[in-house]
C-alpha cells in the first residue's frame, strides 16, 4: 500500500489552482510503491501523478530527483516529467508534506520478466547511464556500502528470529564489503532501483522508467548489479542464466563494460543483495502489525547473497556466454 497520507478534494483543488493543467475530473490513491504516498489524477488536459514525500525521502533531494527526470527526458529518455507550478518551481506542500506532479507514463511492468524483456532492460538502463553524463548535480547513495551498518545496527538483535545465524552471517559480509568495496569503477547518475514495476511495457515495447526517487551518483556497474537480482531470479529461488546474459547483452550493446567492471560484478552483485535484505529485514522487524505497509520477506534476498557468495567469475551471470560482453 502506498497512500499513507489521505488528501480530501477540497485540499487537491486548492493545491491543483497552482498548476496550469485544467479541471480535476478525478483522483485516486495508487497502490503500489513503498516510499510515498502517489494519486492518479484525471483532469481536463490529460493524467498525471501526484506524490506526496513522506518522512523516509529529505525533501532537500527533491531538486535532484526532479531535476534528473526533466533532464533525462530532455535527453530522450522515457521518464516522468515534472510539470512546474505557475511560479517555476515544481515542489509545492500538500497536506503537510512536499508534493510535486508528473506526466502520467502510459504502460504496465512486468510480474514475470521474460528474456526479452530483461534485454530492453538492459539497453533502457545502458542509455539512462549515458544520458545522465552531463547532468550537473551530485547526490551520495545513502543506501550503498557506508551506510549498511547503520541499517544493520537497528536489526541485527533480531536478526536471528529470521533465520538462526544470520546475525553472524551479516556481520563477516559487513566486515568483507568495508574491506573490499570497489571504489575506483567508472561513476555517474544511477536509478539504484529499477526493479520489474518500476519499468513499464507497452506489449513488448519498453515505455519507459518510473520511480527516480533513490537515484544517486554510485557505481555504474553496481545498477547493473541491482538488475541481476532484480530481474534475472525466479520464483525458485534461481539464478536464470539466459535472462542474465540477455540483460547484460542489452546493456553492453549500448554501453560497454570495462574489464575492471566485469571483474567486479560478483562482489557489486553480492553487495546489492545484502542492501536489500537490510531494508526488507528492518521493516520486517520494525513495521507494526495491522499496518498497510506490506512487508517482503528478507530470506529472498539472504538466498541472492548466499548465491552471489560462490560466483567466482562474471561468466557466471552470463556475460560470456552469449556474446553479451562487447
Amino acid at each position: 500500500m502506498a497512500v499513507y497520507t489521505d488528501i480530501n478534494e477540497i485540499e487537491l483543488a486548492y493545491f491543483l489552482k497552482e498548476y496550469d493543467i485544467g479541471d480535476l475530473l478525478s483522483y485516486k490513491g495508487i497502490a503500489e510503491g513503498v516510499e510515498n504516498s502517489n494519486y492518479l489524477l484525471h483532469t481536463s488536459t490529460g493524467s498525471y501523478i501526484l506524490t506526496l514525500y513522506e518522512k523516509r525521502v529529505n525533501s532537500n533531494d527533491l531538486p535532484f530527483f526532479l531535476g534528473l527526470m526533466r533532464h533525462l527526458a530532455g535527453k530522450g529518455i522515457n521518464c516522468p516529467l515534472p510539470v512546474n507550478r505557475k511560479s517555476g518551481s515544481s515542489i509545492g506542500e500538500l497536506a503537510g508534506r512536499p508534493a510535486a506532479i508528473v506526466t502520467f507514463l502510459e504502460g504496465m511492468w512486468m510480474r514475470r520478466p521474460t528474456v526479452h524483456h530483461c534485454h530492453a532492460l538492459g539497453e533502457a538502463m545502458a542509455r539512462m547511464h549515458l544520458a545522465g553524463e552531463d547532468f550537473p548535480m551530485r547526490r551520495r547513495n545513502a543506501l550503498s556500502v557506508d551506510g549498511w551498518r547503520p541499517l544493520w545496527d537497528n536489526s541485527k538483535a533480531g536478526a536471528d528470529r529470521v533465520e538462526f545465524g544470520l546475525a553472524n552471517e551479516t556481520e563477516a559480509d559487513l566486515a568483507f564489503f568495508e574491506a573490499n568495496w570497489p571504489s575506483h569503477l567508472p561513476s555517474g547518475v544511477i536509478h539504484a532501483d529499477l526493479f520489474p514495476d518500476n519499468v513499464f511495457f507497452l506489449g513488448n515495447r519498453l515505455s519507459g522508467l518510473i520511480d527516480f526517487y533513490f537515484a544517486c551518483t554510485d557505481l555504474l556497474a553496481y545498477d547493473v548489479a541491482v538488475c541481476l537480482n532484480a530481474w534475472c531470479f525466479e520464483k525458485d529461488h534461481s539464478f536464470n542464466l539466459t535472462k542474465g546474459a540477455a540483460l547484460l547483452r542489452g546493456y553492453t550493446s549500448v554501453r560497454s563494460l570495462s574489464d575492471d567492471e566485469a571483474a567486479s560484478l560478483p562482489i557489486l552483485a553480492r553487495g546489492s543483495a545484502l542492501r536489500f535484505m537490510l531494508t526488507r529485514l528492518y521493516d520486517w522487524l520494525n513495521t507494526p502489525e495491522g499496518s498497510l505497509v506490506v512487508k517482503k520477506d528478507p530470506m529472498e534476498y539472504i538466498r541472492r547473497m548466499r548465491f552471489h557468495r560462490q560466483i567466482k567469475s562474471p561468466e557466471e551471470y552470463g556475460l560470456a556466454l552469449e556474446g553479451a560482453r562487447t
